[in-house]
């Protein structure tokens, strides 16, 4: 029992530390070329609006217009061709009043581990921001910074803890799963390919 409570804990704490790193204010938040906003479905099942992905669009509108960034990838899942978050989020940005060509489509980021490390194997970004809520960005921030990139965060609006609670409960595995892909098994993306110049 000991030992399953120190297999969540320790990936927790150790991946909440990597907080510090990321901001909810701007005027704190570092000034980067690129930012990479990571990708969510922008509906959920029942066809409501999901408002992960609507505070990650406000914040990315935020951190552009406020002249922190000048590129933003936009990297997230395109499994099928009914499915495409990436075109979702540059459509929406567009929209905000991005110009397109400032934004850069990572149709290859299945999950997290998959976004971070292609924003630095793909897209040759050292440095960067991380767009999400503070507990995903906690979980970007330690993969970028164990594969050498300086990567922050700038924290989107989180939602409730009644609305988001599958959200937070899947968020414990995924932690550990974190920690044994970037410790032990040196996990890599599921796809890579050649570089693209940002």
């Amino acid at each position: 029992m000991l030992l399953g409570i120190a297999v969540i804990v320790t990936p927790h704490a150790l991946i909440s530390s990597y907080g510090r790193y990321s901001f909810d204010r701007l005027e704190k938040t570092p000034s980067v070329y690129c930012a990479i906003l990571l990708g969510t479905a922008k509906y959920l099942r029942g066809g409501n609006r999901n408002l992960y992905y609507k505070y990650r669009i406000e914040a990315a509108i935020k951190l552009y217009t406020s002249g922190k960034c000048r590129k933003i990838i936009v990297s997230g899942d395109n499994g099928t061709k009914y499915y495409n978050e990436p075109k979702a989020m540059k459509e929406d940005l567009i929209r905000a009043g991005v110009r397109k060509e400032d934004i850069i489509c990572d149709y290859a980021g299945f999950r997290t581990l998959d976004s971070i490390v292609r924003f630095k194997k793909i897209f040759g970004r050292q440095r960067g921001v991380v767009i999400s809520q503070k507990f995903h960005n906690e979980r970007a921030i330690y993969i970028g910074r164990a594969y050498g990139i300086e990567l922050y965060g700038y924290n989107a609006l989180d939602v409730g803890v009644r609305t988001g609670l599958k959200v937070r409960l899947r968020e414990i595995l995924s932690r550990v799963k974190c920690v044994l892909d970037v410790e032990l098994l040196h996990t890599g993306p599921r796809f890579l390919g050649k570089e693209i110049k940002v």
